[in-house]
């Protein structure tokens, strides 16, 4: 365990922002499981309604900078393209 009273700080910090970055990585898996779900049953509209909110969530993650931009761009291309194959 740390002595100085920074490196206590800076531990306090970091624990800080590991749970604020599980809890984001939570709600992007949850997300991303609940549109693959509606993907999977082959409801384009409410897949499509959905979209929106889940590229909302992984723009807030890529601005807090939690997911790197391309592996956002990774997540939503393919989404996209699973959408739009939808007949």
């Amino acid at each position: 365990m740390a002595n100085h009273s920074s490196a206590l700080k800076a531990h306090r910090q970091s624990e800080q922002r590991r749970l604020r970055n599980k809890h984001y990585k939570t709600r992007l898996r949850t997300a991303l499981k609940t549109l693959r779900a509606t993907i999977d049953e082959g409801d384009k509209g409410a897949a499509a309604a959905a979209l929106p909110a889940t590229y909302s969530l992984i723009d807030k993650l890529v601005g807090k900078g939690i997911l790197h931009d391309n592996a956002a761009g990774r997540y939503k291309s393919r989404l996209t393209k699973q959408i739009s194959g939808l007949s």
